[in-house]
């Protein structure tokens, strides 16, 4: 069949992208579902910062590249031996389809799934396959998704069913930036209850975690930001205390207000400045997770006397190191229950054809989540 989507096939193109414009809204090819694959007509996708990575090039990928991978949509035809799913589900899609048999996916981590993530890497689906081309030739698949487009062929394990009553447009945020920030905070992190939290970067991942620590009951939420408009975003979803990080004084300023340091500390800015910040701000015994993805290529400054001497950990966060299959209903029916206000991240609905505008948006820190809408 014949679809539309946003491909990037030069990566680095200079900002502004409404100049530059890196992603061609283009006419694919896309192949029937393989056997375990699905067809899934795309109702939502959100615009993440794992999207910019790849379009800026701190995150390089396979091009030419249909991008996308924060997605709702509604099932339209099963690939042969797809038992789980039934045309007309409605689904929301993760993007580490996880094989369940690898040694992580067998000892409970599905999000370090090693077919997966070679898959990934590699701009495939879980099969090995792509399903996209143009002229004859392949496009590759971001993320096993490819959601900026109204139809994705995607592995049936990219698939969680979800309640028809959610609006498509708000389950399209519980694939990735739910997913990861909250589950950064509950399943990376165990929060306790009485906890004192940092968050630094407040994007949609960033004030996910923010809604997380909130859930989890901690009894101070600093967030840090280079933006004052994110800040006051962060105090109307259960912030504590904000502080500017373009201070001088910012460490100093999150510590004074934590008592020493906070007990848990949250990148999730994906820039080694973030990263560094997060864990001088934690306190002796604490830890810092980072679900953020800075350029392969970047270091930090790390005094490693600090890890024995002070007892800190130091943790990586992939997915909110979910089990998307559990998670995400979960996660939906917190959001219900009225636990945690998702629809008040949704700040942005474009047309697929607005997208390079919403990256410069993303890129400048104006709004939290954007997401294009599918008639």
């Amino acid at each position: 069949m014949r679809i539309r989507a946003a491909v990037l096939r030069t990566i680095g193109l200079p900002p502004p992208y409404t100049q530059s414009r890196p992603l061609d809204i283009m006419e694919l090819d896309l192949a029937p579902p393989g056997r375990g694959e699905v067809l899934v007509r795309i109702a939502a996708a959100g615009l993440c910062h794992s999207d910019l990575s790849v379009i800026d090039g701190s995150r390089p990928r396979p091009v030419p590249m249909a991008l996308g991978h924060e997605a709702a949509g509604v099932v339209e035809a099963l690939g042969e031996g797809v038992t789980d799913l039934a045309v007309g589900d409605h689904v929301v899609l993760v993007f580490v389809p996880s094989c369940g048999r690898c040694a992580p996916c067998a000892s409970g981590r599905p999000a370090l799934c090693e077919p997966g993530a070679k898959a990934n890497g590699a701009g495939t689906l879980l099969s090995g396959e792509r399903r996209l081309t143009f002229k004859a030739e392949p496009v590759n698949h971001h993320l096993g998704v490819s959601a900026f487009a109204d139809h994705a062929v995607v592995a049936h394990e990219s698939c969680i069913r979800i309640d028809m009553e959610l609006p498509l447009e708000l389950a399209a945020l519980f694939g990735c930036a739910v997913l990861t920030g909250v589950g950064a905070v509950i399943n990376t992190a165990r929060v306790k209850p009485g906890a004192s939290v940092a968050v630094v970067g407040l994007g949609g991942v960033g004030l996910s975690a923010v809604l997380g620590a909130k859930l989890a009951g901690a009894r101070q939420i600093v967030a840090v930001d280079l933006s004052d408009e994110k800040l006051a975003f962060a105090l109307a979803l259960g912030a504590t205390d904000t502080v500017n990080a373009a201070s001088p004084d910012a460490a100093h300023t999150v510590r004074a207000l934590s008592g020493g340091g906070v007990e848990v500390a949250f990148d999730m800015a994906g820039a080694v400045p973030a990263l560094e910040l997060a864990y001088v701000v934690t306190a002796r015994g604490g830890t810092t997770v980072t679900a953020g993805l800075p350029h392969p290529d970047k270091r930090m400054a790390l005094a490693p006397v600090t890890l024995v001497a002070e007892e800190r950990t130091l943790k990586g966060s992939y997915i909110g190191s979910a089990a998307p299959l559990r998670d995400v209903p979960r996660l939906i029916a917190l959001f219900k229950a009225g636990k945690l206000a998702v629809d008040a991240l949704l700040t942005h609905r474009l047309k697929l054809t607005e997208i390079n505008e919403g990256f410069d948006r993303l890129r400048e820190g104006i709004g939290v989540r954007q997401v294009v809408i599918f008639a």
